[in-house]
């Protein structure tokens, strides 16, 4: 079985905490570095083939968005729960916009929804 990979891309420049549940769940996580890096999702989504990409801002979707604009990626914005970004997955999103929520719990759940419906 192959390896889901997920960047992370956040405004501020963070991100470690997804991406420790992404590792925890069995994915690798690729995180965008420095500030404004939510508008780089699609660049780096493209660059390393990657399966899903997580956007956070304080809106919640300005780089799913690019990332959808800019490359065709199906995406979804505006969400601000593991549920919803769980059902994202589950109904074949692939650039996932969130506000503010760099938690362990949301890595985790994100790519362990990936693996069981996508995968």
């Amino acid at each position: 079985m192959k390896n889901v990979k997920i960047v992370i891309a956040h405004r501020m420049g963070k991100g470690q905490n997804v991406a420790k549940g992404v590792e925890a769940a069995g994915g690798t996580a690729i995180v965008v570095p420095g500030i404004g890096a939510d508008m780089k999702l699609g660049d780096v989504m493209k660059t390393e083939e990657a399966d899903l990409g997580i956007s956070f801002c304080g809106g919640g979707g300005g780089g799913a968005m690019a990332a959808q604009n800019k490359y065709g990626f199906k995406a979804i914005y505006d969400m601000r729960s593991i549920q919803a970004g769980v059902n994202a997955v589950k109904n074949g999103y692939e650039a996932l916009g969130f506000g503010f929520m760099d938690t362990e719990e949301l890595g985790k759940a994100i790519t362990e929804a990936y693996i069981k419906y996508r995968m």
